[in-house]
């Protein structure tokens, strides 16, 4: 059971990546440090954004963006240690 718990906690830690390059992503297009002209940037972007998109979107169906502030990235990220927390409390 331990060698599956290591490889849940593995795939834990790739998508807290994933999430946080998107988030880091996002304000450097937003704030003009990035252009999405640029081939490379623009497939990287379209890649985490067809990949997160479907998750974020179920997310703000119940959660409010105040203020114009997107909180489904930080919810998928309290999420993964949730899930990180109880993979590592029930299995070690």
């Amino acid at each position: 059971m331990t060698s599956l718990s290591q490889i849940l906690l593995v795939a834990l830690d790739i998508a807290q990546w994933v999430v946080l390059a998107h988030v880091i992503m996002s304000w450097l297009i937003n704030f003009s440090v990035l252009n999405l002209r640029q081939p490379l940037v623009y497939q990287i972007w379209n890649a985490l954004q067809r990949t997160l998109e479907p998750l974020y979107s179920r997310i703000r169906r119940y959660v409010p963006t105040p203020g114009g502030i997107d909180f489904a990235p930080l919810i998928v990220l309290f999420g993964i240690i949730a899930l990180r927390i109880v993979i590592v409390n029930n299995f070690h």
